[in-house]
């Protein structure tokens, strides 16, 4: 019989981590479940200065607190994607590719994506001149011109965000007038590298391999207008910020909704059905920010543990405790940034006590193999991380050698470019994974899946989809480019090296493309994640596991 939880939260992100933590706080046994990553969208915002009694921090980093918080109450958090729902009857059933899940009460939380304009060319110059992530594609368009589309918080403040790599940003908006708080829209106009035009719609973006023009409108006077970019130049960028679509399709016809396709709510987050609550920006609101979410998530927790607590209570179910497991959260004095002897400058020592936990459940020995190439600074760096992560376990073991002082390892890892990383299994064999960076950052996640997933027991696979991976015999290489501030490239980077770790005629290569400006100018692209398949065909944005070994077939 399936365990049925007091209460299922769907969705990681502000609302449903706020949730978490006040039911996991009414010590309701809860369980958050999260797609990709925890933090939802917020963790593509790289400054967050309006949040209450925070003064200045990283999506991030307030996320990552938020789930610490949360697994100090006792919430589990599972990764799964929801294939359908089942909100009849006293128990809710949500079934996922991990199986089915039950509970007595459900949370929606599951926010919204940035909504695309639809304008010729949108689709066309995705990943190669339009982009919808400040954080994750700014640094592509150093010393470029960009267009950000928008007039509301995030068109506001991702264009000053923009400016630390533009040499100039054009905001284009339909609207006579900025829609956020006159404070933001005041500093967006004091800002001497940004020029705005309002009234203005996108008819077209026209280009060849690259974006090379835009077309306009004026709204009001009906003139248009075609924006170049300056001859030296070539190309431009445009950031499309105009709000988000509510990610509820998979509730059509389960629960009440808006034409919009956002879920319909009282004052107390409950929806039409008995037990099942919505939080956060899948909700028609005035105002979509993280502060407005984490309250959303907080009074659906708090009238869900009423409603639970009701449910027991009449059908006569004895309490269960939820014993409280502490997670550590430890406060670090000025100098605990700094390296210690011979350690990498990217782990302080809460995050190795954090690896060493993780990297204490592998069941194989498998070996890290780094060519250092002496010239390069990144290929130092990496050498040292190699090192700090294999003292960490007994099970992964560090095989260095200086470029050219064994050519035959070279040649067995591929050694093609630097900096380099390649795994070992258990037998010496090289398992097709390769990094060409520094896993720091979102790819730190990658990196220690990479290990725990070669080395076993590694993350539970579909026997469908694993067939499937097995059944491929064509010789293909994977390069997945990256930005390592870019909060999806990690899910796509761990997918198709889980592929190559599963059949040997594959390899991956994670590619920081900060390093490698010949690939990223060779396949044009302006935008991260992008998978590149043979050195030929490149596919841009998030991809699961599922979505590569179709592209594969």
């Amino acid at each position: 019989m399936n365990k049925i939880y007091d209460l299922i939260i769907i969705g990681g992100g502000p609302a449903g981590l706020s949730a978490g933590l006040y039911a996991g706080r009414a010590r309701l046994n809860t369980l958050i479940i999260e797609k990709e990553h925890t933090g939802g969208q917020i963790n593509s915002t790289a400054e967050i200065v309006n949040y209450p009694g925070v003064v200045k921090t990283t999506g991030p980093n307030l996320t990552s607190d938020m789930k610490t918080q949360a697994e100090n109450f006792g919430v589990k958090f599972q990764t799964a994607d929801v294939l359908d729902v089942d909100f009849n009857g006293e128990v809710k059933t949500i079934k996922t590719n991990n199986g089915e899940l039950q509970g007595r009460a459900v949370i929606i939380a599951t926010g919204a994506s940035p909504r695309k304009l639809g304008f010729p060319g949108e689709i066309e110059y995705g990943g190669r001149g339009i982009a919808y992530c400040a954080t994750c594609d700014g640094e592509f368009f150093n010393n470029l011109e960009v267009l950000v589309i928008g007039a509301g918080y995030a068109a506001a403040e991702e264009a000053i965000y923009l400016t630390r790599f533009a040499k100039k940003v054009i905001i284009i908006a339909r609207e006579p007038e900025f829609t956020c708080a006159k404070s933001i829209g005041d500093k967006v106009k004091a800002n001497p590298k940004i020029e705005i035009r309002f009234n203005t719609e996108v008819l077209e973006a026209v280009g060849d391999d690259v974006l090379r023009s835009v077309k306009l409108i004026n709204n009001v006077t009906n003139e248009k207008s075609e924006y170049f970019p300056p001859k030296e130049d070539g190309t431009f960028g445009i950031f499309v910020f105009v709000g988000y679509e509510p990610q509820t399709k998979i509730f059509k016809d389960k629960i009440e909704m808006d034409r919009y396709g956002y879920i319909l709510t009282n004052e107390n987050m409950e929806t039409s059905i008995k037990g099942v609550y919505a939080a956060g920006d899948l909700r028609p609101k005035l105002l979509r920010q993280v502060v407005t979410a984490v309250a959303d998530g907080a009074i659906a927790a708090t009238d869900a543990e009423r409603y639970v607590a009701s449910e027991k209570e009449r059908l006569g179910i004895v309490e269960e405790k939820v014993i409280e497991e502490k997670v550590e959260v430890k406060k670090e004095g000025p100098t605990s940034n700094k390296a210690l002897s011979g350690r990498s400058k990217l782990l302080n020592d809460t995050l190795r006590n954090q690896l060493k936990g993780i990297l204490a459940k592998i069941e194989n020995n498998i070996s890290l193999v780094s060519i250092v190439d002496e010239n390069n600074s990144k290929s130092l760096e990496l050498r040292d991380l190699v090192l700090d992560i294999c003292d960490l376990s007994d099970k992964v073991s560090s095989i260095i050698y200086k470029k050219g002082e064994n050519t035959e390892m070279e040649d067995k890892v591929h050694a093609d470019k630097y900096p380099i990383v390649a795994l070992l299994d258990k037998n010496g064999n090289y398992s097709g994974v390769k990094f060409h960076g520094v896993p720091g950052g979102h790819e730190l996640n990658s990196f220690i899946l990479a290990i725990y997933n070669l080395a076993g027991p590694g993350q539970e696979l579909n026997e469908g989809i694993l067939n499937e991976i097995k059944s491929i015999d064509n010789r293909i290489n994977i390069k997945v480019a990256v930005s390592l501030s870019c909060h999806v490239c990690p899910e796509v980077v761990t997918a198709a090296q889980r592929i190559a770790i599963e059949n040997p005629n594959i390899e991956t290569e994670m590619l920081d493309l900060s390093n490698f400006k010949d690939i990223k100018d060779k396949h044009k692209i302006m935008s991260v994640p992008a998978l590149i398949i043979n050195d030929s065909k490149v596919y841009f944005g998030g991809k699961k596991l599922e979505d590569i070994v179709k592209l594969l077939k």
